[in-house]
């Protein structure tokens, strides 16, 4: 008996040390699975960092500028129209004509090439903003070409790079570094512009309005309905089959791809309803489409949170079954379904693939100022950006997409916090 008893007791030690080390590999493999998990992460906002930094600064020329009146034809009373009709960017590649003095019409293309576009008009809206300027001598930071922006960010002292600058232009970029006129700044260009075919111009202020206008309209619409269909189908429906199959559906269309509600809206809001294209108006119905599920399916689990003990006292005291909903349910739901909208909300804001159905992938260089005026979103900025051959959008493109995580990180922590704010514990 003692030597069977021994050898039982042997049994179950030796599976318990089975059960034991099972337990501490299964551990160690979770552990594993985190670390490489966040590595992950690391990695990939490493690499978006790393590109995307640069685009929040932007290389400029400070260099004194002679607002001649005589070349211009301006003068102090001069108005706006006549101001942005003078010949500014002649003013200026006299001016670093002059600075320079290039040798032959290839070196002065070479130099012009180097200014941007816009430093134009950043003497033309200073001047309307000070026509007393006309006359002159004034300091600007004149915004350099991107190839300029590139060179000194990023190949300057880099020993075998392949480079789009020429010698000459490179001995007047390092005289410059020299003297203190070629710098770097803020770029507030890239949070105050719209789109432009120059990337040294191009900012995202109009794909970030346009992305407000566009939520807007989803969430005037998304959060109304959502909730009215949840409260519907979880106290007032009646549980029958039509009740299940709309549950069914409304499940399923929680795991429908995205692009399907964009040929959805692309048949329905523009083909049947004639609603614009590219406008934050049929942006925001085909996301409400695509947020409404999420809304319901949220709204509901918040319903059956609540303890049904509430709606026993309530109906005690003799209210009806509309004053037990809102004056009571609804109220203790209303948290969670705040917390599920603003997580739709946020799946929707990094959507891309039903907005480029509904022509929202057009270049759209104006700032859109109503729900109808044409318009961008910023993950489709961002794929646009992604497709452009010049090399300065490829950190504008990292740029914009630190601006867009930002803003998911914002309304996921805002959907926590107000979920703990108002959260009541049973």
């Amino acid at each position: 008996m003692t030597d069977t008893s021994m050898t039982t007791r042997q049994k179950v030690e030796a599976s318990m040390k089975r059960r034991r080390s099972a337990e501490k590999r299964f551990r160690v493999y979770g552990l594993i699975s985190v670390l490489f998990g966040l590595l992950c992460l690391v990695v990939l906002f490493g690499d978006i960092l790393s590109k995307g930094l640069a685009a929040f600064s932007q290389t400029v020329i400070r260099t004194e500028v002679v607002l001649d009146a005589d070349y211009l034809g301006l003068n102090k009373n001069s108005s706006s129209d006549e101001i942005r009709a003078a010949n500014f960017e002649g003013l200026l590649k006299n001016h670093f004509k002059e600075m320079v003095q290039p040798d032959g019409r290839k070196e002065r293309r070479q130099l012009y090439s180097m200014i941007s576009a816009g430093a134009a008009w950043q003497l033309i809206e200073a001047v309307q903003a000070n026509p007393g300027l006309i006359g002159q001598a004034v300091t600007f930071d004149l915004i350099a070409d991107d190839d300029v922006d590139q060179w000194l960010k990023h190949d300057r002292g880099v020993e075998g790079i392949n480079t789009r600058m020429s010698e000459v232009q490179i001995a007047w970029m390092e005289s410059w570094i020299e003297q203190g006129m070629l710098t770097t700044r803020f770029n507030t260009l890239f949070f105050t512009n719209g789109d432009s075919r120059e990337p040294e111009l191009a900012g995202i202020h109009g794909a970030i309005k346009g992305t407000f206008l566009t939520l807007l309209v989803t969430f005037l619409l998304s959060f109304p309905i959502g909730v009215a269909a949840a409260i519907y189908l979880e106290e007032f429906a009646p549980k029958n089959r039509i009740t299940e199959i709309v549950e069914i559906n409304i499940n399923n269309l929680a795991a429908v791809p995205s692009i399907t509600f964009g040929l959805l809206g692309l048949a329905i809001f523009i083909n049947i309803f004639g609603v614009s294209r590219s406008t934050p108006l049929v942006g925001g119905l085909v996301l409400t489409l695509m947020t409404l599920p999420t809304i319901i399916i949220s709204g509901r689990a918040a319903i059956k949170a609540v303890p049904p003990s509430i709606r026993e006292a309530a109906f005690g005291l003799g209210a009806s079954k509309v004053q037990v909903v809102f004056h009571h349910v609804l109220p203790l739901a209303l948290p969670g379904m705040l917390t599920g909208t603003i997580i739709g909300m946020a799946q929707a804001l990094g959507e891309t693939a039903p907005l480029l159905m509904i022509g929202m992938i057009a270049f759209v260089v104006d700032v859109p100022g109503f729900i109808n005026d044409p318009s961008t979103v910023l993950p489709v900025q961002i794929f646009l950006w992604s497709d452009s051959p010049e090399r300065a959008f490829t950190e504008r493109t990292s740029g914009a997409i630190i601006v867009l995580l930002g803003f998911l990180v914002v309304m996921n922590t805002a959907a926590v916090m107000l979920r703990r704010r108002l959260e009541r514990r049973w």
